[in-house]
């Protein structure tokens, strides 16, 4: 079967949707690539009729030529969702994958959260959470959310 003729190839994203709607609360985020962090990739019910909510980003270490205010730096204001969210943040150290490789400040119900290991993060629905402050990125974080919504509200 020729790959023009696949009929599950609609569900492989390999492109991160082109228009994203920003939530009220969140501030626009650039694309990575090209040695710069940002989104990777997004999967929601426009990009794929049926589907949920999926995000995923890379945020890098501070360069010489970066903004000095770079870091700390709040992504997204505090918001709830009506439906359960999970927000993960993965450490790239190969010899201690728990090691975060920098500090996250997370605020869920009001309540601070430090993470510095790697970390999945379980938000239930109408849980109030963020703001999001990457504090120090001293080596690659990868962070992947997803909920049941079919559009990140």
């Amino acid at each position: 079967m020729e790959k023009s003729e696949s009929k599950y190839k609609k569900y492989v994203i390999t492109e991160l949707k082109s228009k994203i709607v920003e939530g009220e609360w969140t501030e626009p985020m650039q694309v990575a690539g090209n040695g710069k962090d940002g989104r990777v990739l997004w999967l929601d019910n426009e990009m794929v009729p049926g589907a949920f909510y999926v995000e995923t980003v890379w945020a890098y270490p501070t360069k010489p030529d970066d903004p000095p205010d770079k870091y700390p730096q709040s992504i997204s204001n505090p918001h709830t969702h009506d439906y359960d969210e999970v927000l993960s943040f993965f450490g790239t150290n190969f010899n201690d994958p728990h090691d975060l490789g920098g500090e996250v400040v997370f605020w869920l119900g009001g309540e601070k959260q430090i993470i510095t290991k790697s970390a999945i993060v379980f938000i239930p629905k109408g849980l109030q959470h963020c703001p999001l402050i990457y504090r120090k990125v001293n080596s690659p974080i990868f962070i992947f959310s997803t909920g049941p919504g079919q559009m990140y509200f």
